[in-house]
């Protein structure tokens, strides 16, 4: 029986990078939680510009913040989804979830229930040794959309323009995204949170 991919192929594929809400100790403010209706609002018209369909595919990470809103907002119009994470779902619910409070962790399991979840240590076996957890998962998304053609992607970024905190950021994402796609939206958070 062929899969649904095999007999329609999405028109789009949707991949995103975004920031992770703040944690509330944070000293220099990046995501601050009442920021998050304007990265909704941000998100869902990014969507609508790029004119996704049902069926199309959205790839991201399960972090809260930018991934989540994404996520959410990709289910919202029907879109098929799936998420990546680096490390086994109790490290990675505990370094990327739960430390934000709130309901989060709740969101992220009504996403991935209705998700198709990749978990990289189970995927694609042990990390090597030099290589960061983070850019190898975001090498493994940019490949997984990449499989329906790199005319077919297009890249969404929640990202304030900076370095990150640590290898595998937003700016590590784009920039790899930049090596397969022309179709790059940036949701720039100096403006939107003006």
């Amino acid at each position: 029986m062929p899969t649904a991919e095999a007999v329609m192929p999405p028109n789009t594929i949707a991949l995103f990078s975004g920031h992770m809400i703040d944690a509330p100790d944070r000293k220099t403010p990046r995501f601050p939680q009442h920021q998050e209706p304007h990265a909704d609002a941000a998100i869902t018209n990014v969507l609508s510009r790029i004119g996704v369909i049902p069926g199309d595919l959205a790839i991201c990470g399960g972090a809260c913040g930018g991934d989540l809103l994404f996520a959410e907002a990709c289910l919202a119009r029907n879109m098929r989804l799936e998420i990546y994470i680096p490390f086994e779902e109790p490290t990675f619910l505990a370094n990327s979830v739960d430390f934000a409070g709130g309901n989060w962790h709740d969101r992220y399991h009504a996403v991935t229930s209705k998700a198709t979840l990749h978990i990289m240590p189970e995927d694609l076996g042990p990390l090597p040794a030099g290589e960061n957890a983070y850019e190898r998962n975001n090498q493994w998304m940019l490949e997984k959309a990449a499989r329906f053609g790199d005319e077919k992607i297009a890249f969404i970024s929640l990202w304030n323009g900076e370095g990150g905190d640590g290898p595998g950021g937003a700016r590590h994402f784009i920039d790899e995204a930049r090596r397969r796609t022309t179709r790059i939206y940036w949701l720039d958070t100096t403006k939107l949170w003006d």
